[in-house]
């Protein structure tokens, strides 16, 4: 089973097949959502919605979000009832509850207001859209601020040494990150070798965020990261924002690049890929024009469910 965020609720489809099964939640512009063991939290513009039966029926599960306008969620793949959702303004809350209940974190929203992080299409502080998990060793993505790093569960956060907060859209030198992140990896090797997708680069760190290397020049949104080979890496650059996207590939840790966009139009001169996510042995990619890729190892590319608009999202439960 598959769950779709889109413009107009969640879709829950069949992977394989690709076959529609229902529709829930019609009306509300879901943006992102996590599915676990049937049950499937999605947030939204309005808060989070919790579905105990896989998309069928649907309540509000919101109590204690602060910021209501979610951009991201996920949850820890090894803990059991670990919730983490980052929101618009910034700010990143957790559940222990399966999402009944959220707790935000002072020193997220202290660093928001010190650094003055902000959206250049929206007046909001800043936002969190990207997690990373590795143990007790967490990350997440702040645009525009740069990369934020807790060693306890989330307890307590503070930005990693090599992101020095400062929206800049000039950007600092390496060896810091390019503060305008999008997304955020770690690798299951190690709690130090850390990915990050930004509006400068993607970047790579061996040193959990100490220092970072820009591995390609480019305006990005998503990567993909082999969890056999952190050196196989999938990408899904542009020249700009959403203009001229595709989608490349490494398998030299950035040193060299191919293009991997057989069956596709590229390079796409109005949108890019948003994310990437592993479902089964498919690949598939989110597009900024709400379309969803999906290939095999071969990397032969096909739109699915060319019937769904607006697709923001999506979470595979397994």
């Amino acid at each position: 089973m598959i769950a779709l965020a889109t413009n107009n609720g969640v879709v829950i489809a069949e992977s394989g097949s690709w076959r529609v099964l229902r529709r829930g939640l019609e009306g509300l512009h879901v943006t992102s959502l996590i599915a676990r063991e049937g049950v499937i939290l999605a947030g939204s513009l309005d808060g989070i919605f919790r579905s105990d039966d896989e998309g069928r029926t649907w309540r509000e599960a919101s109590a204690g979000l602060g910021q209501r306008h979610v951009r991201w969620m996920a949850f820890h793949p090894d803990i059991f009832d670990f919730e983490v959702a980052g929101t618009e303004p910034a700010n990143i809350y957790i559940s222990h509850d399966g999402g009944n209940s959220w707790s935000g974190s002072d020193e997220v929203t202290g660093l928001r207001d010190r650094f003055h992080w902000y959206l250049p299409y929206s007046p909001a502080a800043g936002c969190v859209r990207g997690f990373a998990f590795s143990g007790k060793r967490l990350y997440a993505a702040v645009e525009v601020g740069g990369v934020l790093r807790s060693d306890d569960l989330g307890q307590h956060w503070q930005l990693a040494e090599g992101s020095d907060g400062r929206p800049d859209l000039n950007g600092p030198l390496e060896p810091f990150v390019y503060p305008d992140l999008h997304s955020i990896y770690v690798h299951p090797s190690s709690a130090e070798r850390v990915f990050a997708a930004t509006g400068g680069g993607f970047y790579i760190s061996s040193d959990g965020g100490k220092t970072w290397r820009q591995r390609y020049d480019c305006y990005v949104r998503a990567a993909w990261v082999d969890p056999q080979d952190p050196a196989h890496i999938i990408l899904g650059p542009a020249d700009h924002v959403e203009r001229g996207g595709r989608i490349e590939e490494t398998r030299d840790g950035g040193e060299t690049w191919r293009l991997v966009s057989t069956g596709l139009a590229v390079p796409w001169p109005h949108h890019m890929v948003e994310r990437f996510t592993q479902v089964g042995p498919h690949l598939l990619a989110v597009l900024s024009n709400g379309q969803l890729l999906a290939a095999l190892d071969s990397l032969d590319w096909q739109v699915i469910l060319p019937e769904i608009d607006g697709i923001n999202a999506l979470a595979v439960d397994e």
